[in-house]
């Protein structure tokens, strides 16, 4: 195994601001396209201007509901797990319950004309929420495009997406919590991040269908909570660069910049969601990230000024994805297909980088939970084995340890 930096746990506000100027390139095993930008095209709905690079779409951060996120004021401690396999009948949920999870996140992806899922799609979250209430599991819905061919720049495109989590919402009372989006400053899954003259085209394209999914989603469900953000951790911020990506700092300040030039005085969002995913599996989580743009678990200082730099207020931050991969254990490499490309580390690696992860996440002010991404692997080893549980469903020797950190994360710092 390879030799890892150990690092004393940070203690509860130890989490002080870091600057940094270098922007490592994003090393996610979800590899990014290098597909060239095209400036956004269409009107922005309710202004009638131009939705450009330079457009900037109504946004406020002020809720409409009194039902807030939980978190702060001595509320727990939200902890889950990201796992599309609980989307099917089976053991998952049980097993997710079992490991002392207290919520649960699933996806429902938009596609281009849908205004709506289909009736298979609707029947299949009902099921879902149904089996996971009754393990008192909290449903968090990530909705979002496969990828960055499909970004929902136009207002057609962004009325069919947000028509489309109305529908959900409004079908489904148990689903009141709702992501919007995944890592929309990464050029996998949102094109174009840069205008024609560099300037940021993501952020106000992304703030624009938050919006019109906030008013959409609230009209049919008053009490649904909206997440926005969903941003990775790092990015390279270089418009000339073949990967168009942006770090987190870049992108929310470019939401708030649409902010500052707007006159809406309603919200976009109620929370944000962001994944502080580490360099890989084998950095430990708590690593703190000084001269860099990036931000990790150990820089929340940061993320909690950019987001009241932006939005004018502190808003409840949800780390909704982190994840450390193990290594396969030769009994049970034949459960697996391909080959692995990543550096995963040992089970009592994983669970001493859970354990710290959700430790300092629970100290943390203005954190309100976090989704570990997965409960169990994904059988493709060039997907992720960041599970507490293989493939087959038995448990991994990291869960015992981990169910620990679960129980205590939920008591908060």
């Amino acid at each position: 195994m390879a030799t890892l930096l150990v690092l004393l746990l940070p203690g509860c506000g130890g989490d002080e601001t870091r600057d940094g100027t270098a922007a490592p390139i994003d090393t996610q095993r979800r590899t990014e396209t290098s597909a060239p930008p095209a400036p956004p095209t269409g009107t922005m709905s309710g202004t009638g201007g131009a939705t450009t690079a330079t457009t900037t779409p109504p946004v406020s951060s002020t809720p409409t509901t009194t039902q807030q996120p939980p978190g702060g004021g001595g509320s727990t401690f939200v902890v889950g797990a990201v796992d599309d396999a609980a989307r099917h009948p089976g053991p998952v949920l049980g097993q997710l319950a079992d490991a002392g999870f207290g919520a649960v996140g699933i996806t429902s992806y938009w596609e281009p004309g849908l205004s709506a899922p289909s009736g298979e799609e609707l029947a299949t979250l009902q099921d879902t929420v149904a089996r996971a209430s009754e393990r008192r599991l909290r449903v968090f819905l990530g909705v979002y495009h496969r990828g960055s061919s499909t970004t929902p720049l136009t207002p057609e495109a962004r009325g069919q997406f947000s028509a489309y989590v109305a529908a959900i919402v409004r079908d489904v009372p148990g689903i009141r919590d709702v992501i919007v989006g995944n890592e929309p400053n990464l050029n996998r899954f949102w094109l174009p991040q840069y205008g024609p003259d560099g300037s940021n085209a993501a952020s106000p394209a992304y703030v624009a269908l938050l919006a019109e999914v906030h008013d959409a989603a609230n009209a049919a469900a008053g009490d649904v909570r909206i997440w926005g953000g969903a941003v990775g951790p790092r990015g390279s911020d270089r418009p000339s660069g073949i990967r168009h990506t942006q770090s987190p700092t870049a992108f929310i300040q470019g939401m708030g910049d649409a902010l500052r030039a707007s006159g809406r005085t309603t919200p976009i969002m109620h929370g944000f969601a962001f994944h502080p995913y580490p360099e890989s599996s084998s950095t430990p989580p708590d690593l703190p990230h000084p001269r860099s743009t990036t931000i990790g678990l150990a820089d929340v200082a940061r993320l909690r000024d950019a987001v009241r730099e932006a939005f004018g207020r502190d808003l409840p931050i949800l780390y909704s994805e982190l994840g450390v991969e193990t290594t396969i254990p030769p009994a049970k490499r034949s459960l697996y297909e391909g080959e692995e490309v990543a550096s995963p580390v040992d089970e009592a690696t994983q669970a001493d980088f859970y354990r710290r992860s959700l430790r300092l996440a629970s100290c943390q002010r203005s954190v309100v939970g976090m989704l570990l991404f997965h409960s169990h692997d994904e059988p493709a080893l060039t997907g992720f084995q960041s599970g507490l549980y293989y493939v087959d469903g038995e448990p991994k020797s990291s869960l015992p340890a981990v169910r620990k950190a679960i129980e205590a994360a939920r008591d908060g710092c």
